[in-house]
């Protein structure tokens, strides 16, 4: 039975920058990199070296663990170069482009049609196996597992967001097929969820084989992990499944043409830049084609990714695997004369959850924000501000203690189970303390991981 939930918990930040739905003819990059730190928790073994000839679906490297678990290319041509770090780490994995698209063809499958045991092996043999992630830790699910359930998120509330409606428009029969493959690999429900404040796209209000539920509220209540705990919470021992929307396309799309074609959409928001509307590309591409000459100023910050979870990459840099958007903010290092915009300065240009500035008058104007934290990690204090803004049945400041002192025993008894970085993104854009709560939970995740899975 579908589900309705409201939030009474969350912050919408308004900024300057949303993308024109608007869309540009499709750019093959001139270079992809696959980075395994995209993939966390897996270890990568190279099935390339540097100079070899890959097709669009070639494997690049597998789980040194799990060597069903295979990244292919995303693209035609020659390996450039595998960039190691210390103890000979796997940085990434650059293929410059042949100028066209040549796929490694392993033929169509009808995923309705097909035992689950073939269908996972498809999958993992073809690359799709990447597009599905695990909770609890947040990690490349394991195909030797069963979820409970499968959630897609339908829409994107983070700042400055991409619309999947737009992103999707066209994708019905890719789209479908991807939601018959989940349904597939679970016995219990996919769940798709809906923008319960906005009326969606045909694309996701005439799925079938899945749950359609609503939720509304504001930010993040477009995060998966926030429908997880409102509709099917985690348990300790229990996994569930989620997918992003443009990827079950993805999946669909390769699964009925039997070519690794991952092609999609990506929005180009921002203050900073001057031609906002989205571009079609493909899974980690070079966004220097869309990024230079597009950008206001030289002091800027390229995000992949939202302002509150990406990503910080250079100008000639690229996508992140599961990134749909690009994002350019005012770098924000700059001195700022203390009476003027510092911390004696009146504040109407700055943001606050609180009432500090008078910004609060106008809660829909869009503010042009930099990346300045406005101060240094210090002592963790109790303000009440993160209970604002998080919408889970969960108390955040005494978890994030829990996982600042590795209290394993408090983090199983508070939650940590049901969360992922993402989820605490806006409780760390409000912290007094300025701790970067992402980076403690992802840690304390990892310490779950050896010491109780």
């Amino acid at each position: 039975m579908s589900k309705t939930v409201k939030l009474k918990k969350g912050l919408n930040i308004k900024l300057v920058g949303e993308a024109e739905e608007v869309s540009a003819e499709f750019v093959l990059p001139k270079s992809i990199s696959v980075r395994p730190s995209d993939f966390h928790g897996l270890t990568p073994k190279m099935a390339v070296k540097a100079g070899d000839t890959v097709l669009a679906g070639d494997t690049l490297f597998f789980n040194k663990y799990k060597e069903k678990v295979k990244c292919v290319s995303p693209i035609s041509g020659v390996v450039r170069d595998i960039i190691r770090g210390e103890k000979r780490r796997i940085i990434e994995v650059i293929v410059d482009s042949d100028g066209s698209q040549n796929y490694k063809t392993s033929g169509p499958i009808n995923p309705t049609s097909v035992s689950r045991e073939d269908l996972k092996e498809h999958m993992l043999n073809n690359g799709l196996w990447m597009y599905i992630k695990q909770r609890p830790i947040d990690i490349v699910a394991d195909p030797e597992t069963t979820p409970k359930a499968i959630f897609v998120s339908a829409f994107d509330s983070s700042p400055l967001a991409a619309d999947l409606d737009f992103m999707l428009h066209g994708e019905s029969e890719n789209f479908q097929a991807g939601l018959d493959a989940l349904s597939k690999l679970t016995d219990g429900i996919v769940h798709l969820t809906l923008n319960g404040e906005s009326t969606s796209g045909e694309v996701f209000s005439n799925s079938k084989n899945v749950q359609i539920n609503k939720i509304s509220g504001k930010h993040p209540a477009g995060n998966v992990g926030t429908q997880i705990h409102h509709i099917d919470p985690i348990n300790k021992g229990e996994l569930v499944w989620t997918v992003n929307a443009q990827d079950v396309m993805i999946i669909g799309r390769c699964l009925l043409t039997g070519k690794f074609d991952t092609s999609k959409m990506i929005a180009l928001t921002g203050s900073e830049v001057k031609n906002r509307k989205y571009y079609k590309t493909v899974t980690c591409a070079s966004i220097s084609e869309f990024v230079k000459k597009n950008i206001e100023g030289e002091n800027v910050r390229v995000v992949s990714g939202n302002p509150l979870t990406g990503e910080k990459i250079s100008q000639d840099g690229y996508l992140g695997f599961y990134a749909n958007q690009i994002t350019v903010l005012p770098e924000g290092n700059e001195y700022k004369f203390f009476l003027t915009k510092g911390w004696l300065g009146p504040g109407f240009d700055k943001y606050s959850n609180s009432r500090l500035f008078p910004t609060f008058l106008s809660p829909n104007k869009r503010k042009r924000l930099d990346t300045n934290t406005n101060g240094e990690e210090r002592g963790f204090v109790v303000t009440g501000e993160m209970e604002k803004v998080f919408p889970f049945d969960i108390l955040p400041m005494q978890l994030v203690k829990a996982a600042i002192t590795d209290d394993i025993d408090g983090m199983e008894n508070l939650g940590i189970y049901e969360v992922i970085p993402e989820d605490f993104a806006l409780c760390e854009y409000v912290c007094t303390s300025k701790i970067n709560i992402q980076d403690k939970i992802r840690t304390a995740l990892d310490l779950i991981q050896d010491e109780c899975m």
